[in-house]
């Protein structure tokens, strides 16, 4: 099943997609004679409700018929969770080639990882499948892209062992870790910051569900620019795969319900190629995952005052 927050007119909610429509699950669920609870109108309150909710939310889906099922392209599409209740985890250098074309970047030995190389994101810095992401030369002129396949948590759980990880996983979406490059290889640790520009990382286009997802260890990930392919890659090749991450993360935090975990890049970022290339006003960013979908994202340049 395909999730996904949507606003029009009356609002933002939920909703499950079908080919090119959308089934808006609270008005099915008013049609079908009930007053919707908050999770079939959000998609954390979704999340947290557990599996019995979701079966609810297939079933309403599946019935729907008429004026509850939408066109695609009479909504806009917002990240799936708008606004996560904590920064998004992120996984740093977790595909061997990706790891050593940043190295060799910024001067470094190559040395891969032995360790999951965990830091985060803000919420604020997720944005929409569709939106424009915009461009301030005054903050950053190294805007750079990252294709990323990300996790949704959906049972809570504390030292959860890699065998059982993927039981806690509620669905998998495309996140564009787009980073400011100067920000974050300025002196000291600056990834948080060079990671968190306001509305700069697309989320979506919506949450598969983790049972429609066989393997999330065999997804094709893609990036263009302008139409030209500048990352191709397979989950296979992460060095820390999805039970992996969850585990090691687990072993010092409960992970909750709604948490995202953006699982690393692969390679072909700007900053590492030669010459270098970044993002500028009127680029187009195609962010793609095979099984899950298309982010779409133009480079808008922004303006003050």
């Amino acid at each position: 099943m395909r999730l996904a927050t949507f606003r029009d007119a009356e609002g933002a909610r939920i909703g499950v997609v079908r080919g090119e429509e959308i089934v808006d699950v609270g008005r099915a669920a008013l049609f079908a004679g009930e007053e919707p609870p908050p999770e079939l109108r959000d998609m954390l309150a979704l999340i947290a409700a557990g599996a019995e909710a979701l079966r609810r939310v297939g079933a309403l889906a599946e019935q729907a018929r008429g004026e509850v099922v939408r066109p695609l392209a009479a909504v806009e599409l917002l990240a799936p969770i708008p606004r996560p209740r904590k920064n998004v985890f992120c996984l740093g250098r977790n595909y061997a080639e990706h790891a050593a074309e940043s190295l060799r970047a910024i001067g470094q030995e190559v040395q891969l990882p032995a360790y999951p190389n965990v830091f985060t994101k803000a919420p604020t810095a997720l944005t929409g499948p569709y939106a424009d992401i915009p461009y301030d030369a005054t903050v950053t002129e190294r805007l750079d892209w990252e294709v990323e396949l990300a996790v949704v948590i959906g049972r809570a759980g504390r030292h959860i062992a890699p065998e059982r990880a993927l039981e806690h996983v509620f669905g998998y979406t495309i996140l564009n870790d787009v980073t400011a490059r100067d920000i974050q290889n300025k002196a000291g640790v600056q990834w948080f910051q060079g990671k968190s520009l306001d509305a700069s990382s697309p989320m979506g286009p919506w949450i598969v569900t983790a049972d429609a997802i066989a393997d999330p260890r065999d997804l094709r990930l893609s990036l263009r620019v302008n139409g030209v392919t500048k990352q191709d890659a397979a989950t296979a090749e992460m060095l820390f795969d999805v039970p992996a991450i969850i585990a090691t993360l687990t072993r010092v935090l409960t992970l909750e319900p709604g948490d995202v975990i953006a699982t690393g890049t692969p390679s072909g970022v700007g900053f590492a190629r030669t010459p270098p290339e970044f993002l500028r006003p009127g680029d187009v960013m195609e962010t793609e995952i095979a099984g899950i979908g298309t982010l779409r994202n133009r480079i808008a340049r922004e303006r003050h005052g």
